[in-house]
């Protein structure tokens, strides 16, 4: 399993813990902070290998080469049944990229997203890997429909829900864990809005910056602001940290702490495509803060979209004006991303692409390749899971 970022290893977390021996992970250190990474690390529990690499911190197309490099290295190295990446990163091309060099079998979780904006990098990461894999594990059908259009073929698509749902469950705290949260940063249930900005288009910017950041400071209730990294850096470098002043601004979290403030906001702003979904879980409201979305399952019902400038604060104040309204119409709306274990689902039909029960056995150890199979021979597409 190939991931580097935050989202990636929440994302992936069930997984690895369902497959125990079978997983390697392979950790490339795209998010390199140590508050985005380590507390996440910690919570994975991986009984398998993990490998730690070191390419954060370049330009994107350096961090490509070096990743793609590295993982073609540890592939060599390594007897390896199947590759499998999430999403839509740096990170997940290189995983694809270099089990496609070395005709690994590729999975990939959350496919067929699309946004349908070629200025998005990631549109075309998610596009380039959709085609290079041979199992698609689609979290929608929405999805589902996407990769048939542009020619994949329907038995490489699994419809599967996706892993956030399990992994939000599971992480999620207790009551008295969430009372702890909310007394520490003094906030009261549905008396704040929590937001994250942290793409390119929005922190980038300096004009769109500054706009979302004094919209934010317009609204008629405090604003939690858990501080990535890449947006500390621009505020900086922009000099807008005065604007910051007015925000109750926080380290970022650790997933459980985050869910808690999520839980109990009046509402959501962000630019966060993993938080468009858990909103759904948590059956609260979501602003989007971007040009455009590759999660549009939920527009209409839990999030609305709205591009980068002044009419935030607008989108978030017909969200405030009946909290409590807003709140118990959402709570009987379905994630469209499904319930139960899609990990399990995921599972199953990766041990149907490598043809091999064992790959879930009882004990979970790690099954070497058959001697009838070379390492690197390449999956026939009709064995992949429709």
């Amino acid at each position: 399993m190939v991931c580097g970022t935050r989202p990636e290893l929440i994302k992936l977390a069930p997984l690895i813990r369902l497959l125990g021996q079978a997983a390697t992970v392979v950790y490339t250190g795209q998010h390199y902070d140590t508050a985005m990474y380590h507390r996440i690390r910690r919570d994975i529990g991986c009984t398998g290998r993990f490998h730690e690499l070191a390419v954060g911190g370049a330009r994107r197309g350096a961090q490509l080469g070096a990743a793609v490099a590295a993982v073609d290295g540890l592939l060599a190295q390594h007897p390896t049944r199947a590759v499998v990446v999430q999403g839509d990163t740096t990170s997940a091309l290189a995983g694809a990229l270099a089990a496609n060099a070395n005709e690994v079998p590729l999975v990939h979780v959350e496919a067929g997203l699309r946004s349908y904006d070629r200025a998005m990098p990631e549109e075309h990461n998610r596009v380039a890997i959709d085609h290079l894999a041979d199992l698609c594990c689609a979290p929608t059908p929405l999805n589902r429909t996407n990769l048939l259009a542009e020619g994949v073929p329907d038995e490489r698509i699994a419809i599967t829900g996706n892993t956030v749902v399990e992994a939000l469950v599971a992480a999620l705290p207790g009551r008295e864990e969430e009372d702890v949260v909310l007394a520490a940063h003094e906030l009261r249930p549905d008396g704040y809005v929590l937001a994250t900005v942290h793409r390119p288009e929005n922190v980038d910017d300096p004009a769109n910056l500054e706009t979302i950041l004094r919209e934010l400071l317009r609204l008629p209730l405090p604003v939690v602001l858990p501080l990535h990294p890449r947006t500390a850096k621009r505020v900086e470098g922009f000099n807008l940290g005065g604007l910051l002043a007015g925000l109750r601004v926080v380290e970022p979290q650790a997933y459980p702490a985050f869910l808690a403030l999520a839980r109990h906001a009046a509402v959501v702003v962000s630019d966060s495509g993993g938080i468009q979904e858990e909103v759904s879980v948590l059956k609260r409201p979501v602003v989007v803060v971007r040009r455009s979305t590759e999660r549009p399952e939920i527009e209409g019902t839990f999030g609305t979209l709205v591009a980068p400038g002044a009419g935030v604060r607008a989108e978030v104040l017909r969200w405030l004006d009946d909290v409590p309204g807003h709140r118990e119409r959402l709570e009987r709306i379905p994630s469209p991303y499904g319930t139960g274990s899609p990990s399990t689902r995921i599972a199953a039909a990766l041990r149907r692409l490598v043809g091999d029960e064992r790959v879930l056995s009882p004990e979970r150890v790690l099954v070497p390749p058959p001697a009838s199979r070379p390492r690197g021979s390449r999956v026939p597409h009709s064995n992949s899971s429709s």
